[in-house]
């Protein structure tokens, strides 16, 4: 016979006799633990017969707790609350370390994938897990934070102001080689990627032409739900898409995308980082926010 190490009979058993002294029903012991009362009776009846005595008086309405019972339910009650506290403890201490941010898609591809790996440098301790949506996030109840563009009229959190982008045109390397020095009408002649969002934050053709008294032609054009598929269409040469210059500059430096003459306009939005207020954050996520407001509001932030 293989020795247990506290000499203890099968965790199951205790936990079944536990559960049915504390309801002094088999019955509803089988639905709390999920099994049939056959299932509870033969644990206990099992449990009774390796110590040698009778935990329970069986009765034709229930069962009453013998003094032997009654002596190991409160031994048993007492150390299942202190087990639970423990572990209650160590999940509080896993949940202050583990912090949820929110982005869209361009912005969780572009810049926090790359942001997230340098704070993870800094703050191993911390775990961050990441949201990926591109429709309002709200006050979701796993966030901590998330990054958007323009202030979120929706939300009581707190906002901070990142930065101001600057808007250009971009467009495949081959395609921004043969606009050599366009005009304003060039441009507006030219094929766009339109970017048909729920989000009416994000800034359109007619906004940025609109910036540089030009009016934009009724015309058709490549229209798309999502950012990062716009950029990979202009990446592809189907047309002009907005860029916002900072955001995207990491595909710039790789040479997947190319700006498009010197024509630009100041962001009408700010990008922000979006948090819970102060007294809810834990220890870990004020870290990760002063963190990006840090990274985030230079000029030469750390995701390039």
């Amino acid at each position: 016979m293989s020795r247990r190490v506290y000499d203890l009979p099968p965790l199951t058993a205790l936990a079944a006799f536990e559960t049915a002294a504390r309801h002094l029903s088999f019955k509803n012991a089988a639905v709390e633990l999920n099994v049939t009362p056959g299932a509870v009776s033969h644990q206990i009846r099992a449990l009774e017969e390796e110590l040698g005595a009778s935990l329970f008086v069986r009765r034709h309405r229930g069962v009453d707790l013998t003094e032997e019972g009654d002596r190991l339910f409160s031994t048993l009650a007492e150390s299942f609350v202190r087990i639970s506290q423990r572990l209650r403890e160590i999940r509080q201490r896993n949940e202050e370390t583990r912090v949820t941010i929110g982005a869209s898609s361009a912005v969780a591809s572009l810049w926090t994938a790359k942001l997230l790996a340098g704070f993870w440098h800094e703050h191993p301790d911390i775990t961050v897990d990441q949201l990926v949506s591109d429709t309002s996030f709200g006050i979701a109840p796993e966030l901590d934070m998330f990054i958007r563009y323009g202030r979120d009229p929706n939300t009581a959190w707190d906002q901070h102001a990142l930065y101001r982008d600057v808007l250009v045109l971009l467009a495949s390397p081959e395609l921004a080689r043969s606009l050599q020095a366009p005009s304003l009408e060039t441009l507006a002649a030219q094929r766009h990627i339109y970017l048909d969002s729920p989000d009416q934050s994000w800034t359109r053709w007619s906004d940025w032409f609109g910036a540089l008294n030009c009016t934009l032609p009724q015309k058709q054009g490549v229209r798309v739900n999502n950012y990062m598929i716009g950029l990979y269409a202009a990446m592809d040469g189907l047309g002009l898409i907005l860029g916002w210059r900072r955001l995207v500059d990491p595909m710039i430096r790789r040479g997947e995308l190319a700006v498009v003459s010197h024509y630009s306009v100041p962001a009408p939005h700010w990008f922000y980082l979006v948090t819970r207020p102060e007294g809810e954050l834990s220890e870990a996520a004020r870290s990760l926010r002063d963190w990006l407001i840090e990274a985030l509001s230079e000029p030469d932030a750390r995701e390039g």
